[in-house]
């Protein structure tokens, strides 16, 4: 298989303690800034909260001693043929212990259409009738098969690729929403005087400015069939993960108004205030 094989790229400094994943590390860059976006774990998923109209990358840096594959997906789709997500896709080859960063849709070998945060609505999925899977990230990395000269120890045939995982309810996240019977459908209708505020627009990938990026093609073997790790990145708007309880919300701080502000320390009734001289005969008197 010809596989896309990244040739240079300059990266900042990965700090690991944000990264998502094991055998490679992602994260999610700020290509204005050029500071990794925030990487909140909630429930076993790993968040980051973007910015409408921000241009993203994606940071890869592969831990490992030996080259792997590193088959991506943005929204559900391969970055770079744009055709529904497959594990045994095309991805980027890294070598030992490099970094690269994907900065959008693949064109060409020397042309990208920039990652940007957008609304659901105008991203690239959408625009292609595939919106089903916004808002996440997807690295699936693969470890090279050894040498022909140590096959002997290795598995025989390949085995065919798995099919794509598909997705679960459990997966449909912010995007579900559960059936009502008849008793509470007629509630419903008789309150439907009662406006319900329009939920956040939630945040998608779209198909940005054409921008240079160089690649060029390599020979990558598989180990296995089955991908050894599986990297997921979800997104939304920094309000859309506060209103999720994502994003833990700050303690009031001074110049916030307070419904309470006598409330804020336990006391009890406090003793009377000292006696001075002047007042002495009174406080006796007392």
């Amino acid at each position: 298989m010809r596989l896309i094989l990244l040739v240079a790229c300059l990266v900042l400094a990965v700090q690991s303690a944000h990264a998502a994943g094991r055998l490679a590390e992602v994260l999610v860059i700020d290509r204005d800034s050029g500071v990794p976006l925030r990487t909140y774990y909630h429930r076993g998923e790993y968040w980051v909260a973007g910015n409408p109209g921000a241009r993203y990358a994606i940071e890869i840096r592969n831990t490992l001693h030996q080259r792997v594959l590193a088959v991506t997906s943005v929204d559900g789709l391969n970055v770079l043929t744009g055709d529904t997500a497959r594990w045994d896709q095309s991805g980027y080859v890294l070598h030992g212990e490099e970094a690269y960063e994907i900065t959008g849709w693949r064109k060409s070998q020397t042309e990208i259409a920039a990652f940007e945060f957008t609304a659901v609505s105008n991203s690239y999925a959408a625009r292609t009738g595939r919106s089903a899977n916004v808002g996440v990230i997807g690295v699936a990395v693969f470890r090279e098969r050894a040498p022909d000269h140590a096959a002997s120890i290795a598995p025989g045939a390949a085995a065919p690729p798995a099919p794509p995982a598909r997705a679960s309810s459990a997966d449909s996240g912010i995007r579900g929403g559960a059936d009502v019977d008849d008793g509470s459908a007629r509630s419903a209708q008789r309150a439907d005087a009662v406006v319900q505020p329009a939920p956040p627009a939630r945040l998608g990938t779209g198909h940005g400015a054409r921008e240079r990026s160089y690649v060029e093609f390599t020979d990558f073997t598989r180990a296995n069939s089955r991908p050894s790790e599986i990297v997921r990145i979800r997104y939304d708007s920094r309000e859309n993960l506060l209103a999720l309880g994502i994003i833990p919300r700050a303690a009031p701080v001074a110049g916030d108004p307070d419904p309470f502000p006598g409330s804020s320390l336990v006391h009890f009734v406090p003793d009377p205030p000292a006696c001075n001289r002047g007042q002495l005969r009174q406080c006796v008197h007392e």
